[in-house]
């Protein structure tokens, strides 16, 4: 073999491209690519949200015969049950039954390859209409990271290093994430949180910050709803040793909560797996009988929750604790449920409504604690600890 075939043979140390890469991280020209792909990434986000509120209005919500009869809602469920299991057959649509998107995007999985695009367009569309227990920024989450992927491909930016790819497409999530959440810092967080770009966290954590400011401040300008201003409590006036002793214990409840998400995803996800194996349509069917039986009787249950929950909190008294606390037991299953079928969608919104629902009902058991105690320390907990709960309790790397 000849010297260039021996140089061409040779892997590059990990060290060179780290090392090559590392320039390239503050490039002025970079940094403009990063507020480029922060902008097609909120744009469209807002547009498929706007798309999707106005299908889950004229579909269920505001539709009079959906509403005047009952048994139009298992109808609907397992249509876009089905829907979703032939986007997967024979559009290949991505979905989360082996793996979430974070460790497919590590890992070079389906979940990011931009070819299945329209599969996943649709059935990302048909998953959120079909009452499934997921939110939408899982399927943002999905069609967001294509993109990025597409561009940073055909434009050839950050060749040097898959490190630095998955920087590039974590800051396009960044942007659409703190659109929809509402936080200017929350995908920052969230992505060191999960330990995105190892060794160039730090400046991967510059990008998610910038993306993610011009993401929130551009839904912002649109006048969209963000989850945060779906979620208003009266401030707390006073900060008590008392308050403080029940913060700390209602994060022990928020780490039970993710801790149950994740013991149901690996349930589940077994029951799934060993009775349908790779036949994705029987396996979505399935899933959607199972949802149209429950949502027939408890309706407050579909979709991600969020168009449910004023309703619940106008007046928690009138469902009572027992039925709170169902409602937080069956959205986690569903939930389960829903992901290890093949729904495309996330966990944030149903932990969110999770959460809620058992900070509604302590708030019923104990009047004199401010509600907005209850509900933020729970959600705070589950969402902070819910990845690395199900790391443990999934074994998922």
């Amino acid at each position: 073999m000849s010297n260039r075939e021996d140089s061409l043979a040779t892997p590059v140390p990990v060290e060179l491209e780290t090392c090559d890469a590392q320039p390239l991280l503050w490039k002025p020209g970079f940094l403009i690519a990063i507020l480029i792909i922060a902008l097609i990434a909120i744009a469209f986000t807002a547009f498929f949200m706007k798309l999707y509120g106005l299908l889950l209005g004229a579909l269920w919500l505001e539709n009079d015969f959906v509403l005047s009869h009952r048994w139009a809602i298992p109808v609907g469920v397992l249509i876009f049950s089905l829907l979703v299991g032939l986007c997967q057959k024979y559009l290949h649509a991505p979905n989360e039954t082996h793996g979430s998107l974070v460790e497919s995007m590590k890992q070079g999985g389906t979940g990011s390859d931009y070819r299945t695009f329209p599969g996943a367009f649709l059935s990302s569309l048909c998953s959120l209409l079909s009452g499934a227990s997921i939110g939408p920024e899982g399927v943002l989450a999905t069609m967001v990271t294509q993109i990025a992927v597409f561009i940073r491909t055909k434009m050839k930016i950050v060749r040097d290093s898959r490190d630095t790819h998955l920087g590039f497409d974590v800051a396009a999530l960044a942007s659409a994430f703190n659109g929809v959440i509402g936080s200017p810092v929350f995908t920052g967080i969230f992505a060191t949180e999960l330990q995105i770009g190892e060794k160039n966290a730090f400046r991967f954590l510059i990008w998610n910050l910038v993306a993610g400011l011009v993401g929130y401040f551009f839904y912002l300008s649109l006048g969209l709803t963000s989850f945060a201003a779906m979620l208003t409590f009266p401030p707390v006036e006073e900060l008590s040793i008392v308050m403080v002793a029940c913060a700390i214990a209602l994060g022990l409840v928020g780490i039970l909560l993710a801790l149950f998400t994740g013991l149901c995803m690996r349930g589940l996800g077994s029951v799934m797996e060993k009775s349908f194996g790779e036949r994705v349509v029987l396996k979505t069917v399935a899933a959607g009988i199972v949802i149209a039986v429950v949502c027939y009787f408890l309706p407050e249950l579909l979709f991600s929750g969020q168009a449910q929950i004023h309703a619940i909190m106008k007046d928690p008294a009138a469902f009572g604790i027992g039925i709170l606390l169902l409602f937080a037991i069956l959205k986690i299953v569903l939930l389960a449920l829903s992901f290890k079928s093949g729904f495309i969608g996330g966990p944030l919104f149903p932990l969110l409504f999770a959460s809620t629902m058992i900070g509604l009902a302590l708030s019923l058991t104990f009047p004199g604690v401010p509600v907005g105690l209850f509900v933020l320390c729970i959600e705070a907990a589950a969402i902070a600890s819910g990845p690395h709960a199900r790391e443990q309790v999934t074994g998922v790397a």
